[in-house]
């Protein structure tokens, strides 16, 4: 099975769906995102990307409200705290202050710009 993202005009994920290999394929059963996309977009209109579950792919698997971003070729999770910045490296959401490496456990606090412990 083949899963297959909607974008809208920004790029945004509205949904994702499964598609059979059968309607990705060429007829001796190589996967090619284009063929994919265009059996997306005749049962359904619209702009599509191929999202990869298992993330061979594009970074990660696509969610309702992630970013499709092309320079990167990935997609990209809503950005969790206003204060974290984008990584180009990882291509993944970093806090201003790096997670605490002790064998505790920690949550964000964006008032403080700090990790705080669970207790």
């Amino acid at each position: 099975m083949a899963h297959f993202a909607e974008l809208d005009n920004n790029d945004v994920v509205l949904r994702v769906i499964v598609v059979s290999n059968a309607d990705t394929s060429t007829p001796d059963g190589t996967e090619v995102e284009s063929i994919g996309i265009a059996f997306c977009q005749r049962l359904f209109g619209g702009n599509w990307k191929q999202t990869s579950y298992n993330n061979n792919f594009r970074k990660r698997y696509a969610g309702i409200g992630y970013t499709y971003n092309n320079r990167l070729d990935a997609f990209i999770p809503p950005q969790p705290f206003p204060s974290w910045v984008l990584s180009p490296i990882t291509i993944d959401w970093e806090a201003p202050i790096p997670y605490p490496t002790d064998e505790k456990r920690y949550i964000w606090d964006e008032d403080t710009q700090n990790w705080v412990e669970i207790i």
